[in-house]
């Protein structure tokens, strides 16, 4: 299924590219706060077999990347401060309904259009950086986003019948939009 993310603005990347540091120190939160979600799905689902060794396998590969920025982020000399309110996740959470079921459904596919995000603003962080290092960096971690938005897709669908999977996919892009729309261009994923 083609994802049609609103496009990410020009204005972004500049903002990322004109304070680089906080989007690093940006960056390395939210790869721990993603290890951190997918543990979460296997405390509170754990009845729920299918996604078990995924989310597993995804949580320490979010903990590797962590681990990756953070040696980044320790090259420069930065230093981590407390988590900030990421405003473009609590606008999504916002949308995830009640009941046990619909919940489970909104959170997988929530996540999975979160990641869709990542894969597409890491993508164009990939793009504009210059030839080295940093710029292979951020063409793996655009691959490995994609990878993250279909497995969450995928366990949704093991679990839902597709068809109901795609009107949450597609009402969460939509909140995707409108939560990117109001966030003015800053050094941050989202």
């Amino acid at each position: 299924m083609e994802r049609r993310l609103i496009a990410t603005q020009s204005a972004w990347v500049d903002a990322v590219l004109a304070d680089f540091d906080s989007f690093l120190l940006d960056h390395a939160a939210c790869e721990r706060k993603a290890s951190a979600m997918a543990m979460t799905f296997v405390v509170r689902y754990p009845d729920r077999q299918e996604i078990l060794e995924p989310m597993i396998r995804l949580a320490k590969e979010e903990l590797g990347h962590f681990h990756q920025v953070f040696r980044l982020c320790q090259d420069r000399g930065l230093r981590f401060t407390r988590d900030q309110k990421d405003p473009y996740v609590n606008a999504l959470l916002k949308q995830v309904r009640q009941g046990r079921d619909l919940e489970f459904l909104d959170r997988l596919v929530m996540a999975g259009v979160v990641e869709a995000r990542g894969h597409e603003r890491f993508g164009c962080v990939a793009l504009a950086l210059p030839p080295g290092e940093m710029k292979d960096f951020y063409a793996h971690i655009t691959q490995s986003e994609a990878r993250h938005s279909e497995l969450f897709f995928d366990l949704a669908k093991s679990y839902f019948p597709e068809d109901e999977v795609e009107r949450r996919v597609e009402f969460f892009i939509e909140q995707d939009g409108q939560a990117i729309a109001a966030i003015p261009p800053r050094p941050a994923l989202h």
